[in-house]
């Protein structure tokens, strides 16, 4: 039993973003982002109940409205339909779901048993006119993610494979959940979502202990639980319908209209979609609260569900809106004060007062105490959110210093001599003191470090390969001792194979005699994701000025191409005392930007400790996740102190990685005219490409450096 959507607490936002797009689905679904644990998937699911029932054909596979002829498929296109009401579809696509599964493909089963080709619907046909449910859809595949994008822009499916030619009606609400620690979302699929909304768990003791009290009773006995809340559901499900009913009467004035258009277009939101999306919104709430005309809050709260994810950011930049900049961009008056819109109703599912939303909004919006109070909830600004029009550190730290620059060989003979004699060369000579932390130089697109692989890998974007879900570049017979996937094997191969042999086989009847050296399994070819361990030089070396800022720059730029490749992180630092991994294996690169700025700098050069300390994260990894290829990026510039054997010790574990068939590359950070080619030897050690910092960056759009080969292409 589902738990019941009005016994949500403490998620006002994401109840109206869901309601409003149930009022009028045409604002384009919804997307939840939000860390674990705070009600995303349970929400989501609960709406479902309270989505009003729809007329369909009857017996039709793709739900199709009898009252619609132009919106008929091919089959219900009969002068004889008959309809009848069914519940409104909430289809959950998973994430390791095939692209057959979503889009349909030839019946399997009928083409093998009867020899008949007939259509097999897919998730797509099942969710039309009604709700497509993808809970962690950052983590979706691609190729799944480029079939929902043309499925929403058309709506319509037309699936050409196997011998079949299907074209069926697929408009859906799309609603997704993710945790942004896993990583963002394509821009082309993130705009698809008409709203979005960033969840928190409620910081409030009281409220968290009614979290809590309910999930124990909802547990302990579900129908009890649900009998609680079964009045509440009803009345929300009939205010949906009335809504719905109310939608066509709502007024958005023109005065409104141009305000809104401003807003977009003064927060630079990318496209028109956020305009149509925000004024629909803005209708939808109005009908939610029963007026005839759009009100200044209504626009408001539109702006913030509709606007956060448009905005024009980088991919370590928090979603997010300035509320006090918003407000002056609407204005304190309201073009066009309805007088005969009747009293918002309390739509507040856990009974709040009117007094307290009140007291949120003016403490949120500093607005005047006589005005009305809010139709949405407020929305939480982000501690860490930088407001519009701040300027970012990363750009900051990359400026000149007032008092200039040391010339670059002086700073690198101040590092030599630092790591002969092992002192520390005093702060005006250009080194940074211990534990400084410097700020990025922003920098370009790196070239692309890919490592080619035979192996079947994990999917992703970086390296070309075998891959699960990738197109089909043919068939393969299966292998011995191979057991055959359903959703893997490759129809027309298939029975092309066993179609010379039926004769010899003394076929009866319609089917296909088959034998297990007919069947054919799909081989499909894409690109592989790779585990990335940036093992970082934070000594004392790096400590001369503008060079870690250099460095820090040049790792971002890696991040950032992780980030578009859906590569897995991991960060591990070396300096003083030993090597730190200060960042698991995770797909939130942003988590590892906030790593690197914070990333001090001093004390000796554990060259060694961060090369076996790297290791061990990808050997420990290996075992959780053999598909997944790594790849270590040696941030150094190859010197190595702090024992008597420092660089010997360093050899031997660049040696040790070597012998593990560990592809890598090496960045080399030492400048200046004076240089000592360790880095380089580091490289040959690891048998790996050796790059400069400058080379990196250097013709970013075109090069690529083979890692498996050395060789750059």
């Amino acid at each position: 039993m589902t738990y019941p959507f009005s016994a949500i607490v403490g998620q006002e936002r994401l109840v109206t973003a869901l309601l409003v797009d149930a009022v009028d689905p045409r604002i384009g679904g919804v997307l939840v982002r939000g860390h674990k644990g705070t009600a995303k998937s349970t929400a989501v699911r609960g709406l479902a109940s309270l989505l009003p029932d729809i007329e369909v054909v009857a017996g039709c596979a793709f739900g199709c409205p009898p009252d619609a002829p132009a919106e008929l498929c091919g089959v219900c296109d009969q002068p004889d339909r008959t309809g009848t009401r069914v519940r409104t579809p909430l289809v959950e696509l998973p994430i390791g779901a095939s692209e057959d599964r979503l889009l349909g493909s030839i019946d399997l089963e009928r083409a093998l048993a009867d020899g008949v080709r007939s259509f097999e619907p897919g998730l797509l046909a099942r969710a039309h006119r009604g709700v497509l449910y993808v809970d962690e859809v950052n983590l979706l595949d691609d190729h799944l993610v480029d079939v929902l994008l043309d499925a929403a822009a058309m709506g319509v499916n037309h699936v050409e494979r196997e011998g079949v030619s299907v074209r069926h009606p697929a408009r859906f609400q799309l609603i997704g959940t993710m945790n942004p620690e896993e990583g963002e979302l394509r821009p082309q699929l993130l705009d698809r979502f008409g709203l979005t909304v960033e969840v928190v768990a409620p910081h409030d003791p009281a409220q968290r202990a009614e979290v809590v009290r309910r999930r124990l009773a909802y547990e302990s006995d579900q129908e009890t639980f649900a009998a609680r809340f079964a009045t509440d559901e009803r009345e929300l499900a009939e205010r949906i319908v009335a809504a719905r009913a109310q939608l066509p009467s709502v007024e958005l004035s023109e005065e409104w209209l141009i305000r809104i258009v401003e807003v977009c277009a003064a927060l630079e939101v990318d496209g028109l979609r956020a305009d149509i999306v925000t004024a629909r919104a803005s209708v939808a709430l109005a009908a939610w609260r029963g007026a005839t005309h759009v009100a200044r809050e209504d626009v408001r709260t539109a702006c913030l569900l509709a606007l956060p994810h448009r905005r024009r950011r980088g991919p370590f930049d928090d979603p997010g809106i300035d509320e006090n900049e918003l407000d002056r961009l609407l204005g304190d008056d309201d073009p066009r004060p309805p007088d005969d819109d009747p009293p918002p109703p309390d739509d507040d599912p856990d009974g709040a007062d009117d007094d307290v939303a009140r007291r949120d909004h003016e403490d949120t919006t500093g607005a005047d105490t006589d005005g009305p109070p809010p139709t949405g909830p407020r929305v939480p600004q982000r501690a860490d959110a930088t407001p519009s029009g701040a300027s970012d550190p990363a750009e900051e730290g990359s400026a000149e210093p007032a008092d200039g620059v040391p010339d670059a060989a002086a700073e690198d003979a101040d590092a030599d001599q630092r790591d002969r004699d092992g002192r520390e060369p005093p702060n005006d000579q250009g080194a940074a003191p211990d534990g400084r932390v410097a700020d990025a130089q922003v920098t370009g697109r790196p070239a692309l470090l890919t490592v080619p692989n035979p192996e079947m890998g994990a999917d992703g974007r970086r390296s070309p390969g075998p891959s699960r879900r990738g197109a089909s570049a043919g068939a393969r017979p299966l292998r011995a001792g191979e057991r055959p996937r359903g959703q893997e094997i490759a129809v027309a191969a298939t029975l092309r194979a066993a179609a010379p042999e039926q004769h010899h086989r003394r076929r009866e009847g319609a089917g296909l005699a088959l034998r297990r050296q007919d069947l054919r399994q799909h081989v499909r070819r894409g690109r592989q994701g790779s585990l990335i361990v940036l093992c970082v030089d934070a000594s004392g070396s790096m400590g001369a000025r503008q060079r870690m800022s250099a460095v820090k720059g040049a790792v971002r730029a890696l991040l950032f191409d992780a980030y578009q490749r859906r590569d897995l992180v991991a960060m591990v630092t070396f300096r003083a005392g030993g090597a730190q991994l200060v960042l698991p294996p995770t797909a939130g690169v942003e988590l590892a930007d906030r790593q690197l700025a914070a990333l001090p700098t001093g004390g000796r050069t554990p060259l060694a400790a961060g090369l076996l300390r790297a290791g061990e994260v990808i050997a420990t990894h290996a075992r959780r996740d053999p598909a997944r290829h790594p790849l270590l990026v040696a941030v150094t510039d190859g010197r190595a102190n702090g024992g008597p054997d420092a660089l010997a010790d360093a050899q031997r574990a660049a040696m040790r990685l070597a012998s593990s068939a560990v592809p890598a590359v090496v960045i080399d950070t030492e400048q200046g005219f004076v240089r000592l080619g360790l880095a380089s030897e580091l490289a040959a050690m690891l048998r790996a490409p050796c790059l400069q910092l400058d080379e990196l960056a250097a013709g970013s759009l075109t090069r690529t450096i083979r890692v498996a080969t050395g060789r750059a292409a």
